[in-house]
């Protein structure tokens, strides 16, 4: 998969962030309407992060390589969170909203921009994953544990997978670092 990402900023616009108060935030967007969107903002001065992957769609007469976003539906804006902020990235056609409680959007730090930037930017192979959050139930893929359902946990920094009997109400724990897990 050759992959990379798309930093949309326009120089001669004055920024609507604040370099030292300003977050990034994601925004969902119309479908198939995340570059449009992220032009828009760039017009309107807001720094944007689109990560971008490029795939090989094969018809039956064609091959043709087509960039897409990498989290369909999604993009990433830098802004500082006030509402004047907030009304003119909304009022950008294609915008659906911010992701967060309350409309505002939940600030995502800066860390996790810059270690998606760093995935698909850079030379080393990597691919798309289900998001897999603590206490969500999973099955194992592969191994001696094939098929194994139960609830992942995290014990002293570990990921664990807890199987439980609900009806004697007894569990056992086993670690699965090394192991493919899925939502069950």
């Amino acid at each position: 998969m050759v992959s990379s990402s798309t930093l949309w900023r326009h120089d001669n616009l004055v920024p609507v962030t604040g370099a030292e108060d300003s977050n990034w935030y994601a925004l969902v967007c119309r479908a198939r309407h995340e570059k449009n969107v992220a032009q828009s903002l760039v017009e309107r001065g807001v720094e944007t992060f689109l990560p971008m992957v490029t795939e090989i769609h094969r018809w039956s007469d064609r091959k043709k390589s087509v960039k897409l976003p990498l989290f369909s539906c999604y993009m990433f804006a830098k802004l500082t969170p006030n509402r004047n902020n907030r009304l003119r990235v909304l009022h950008v056609g294609g915008v659906l909203g911010l992701v967060g409680s309350l409309g505002e959007g939940t600030p995502i730090p800066n860390e996790q921009i810059d270690a998606v930037r760093a995935l698909v930017d850079g030379d080393r192979p990597w691919s798309p994953y289900p998001f897999l959050k603590i206490g969500q139930r999973v099955r194992i893929r592969g191994g001696a544990l094939e098929g194994v359902e139960g609830t992942l946990v995290s014990r002293n920094g570990n990921d664990t997978l807890v199987v439980s009997v609900e009806a004697i109400q007894r569990s056992l724990a086993v670690r699965v670092e090394g192991y493919e897990v899925e939502a069950a």
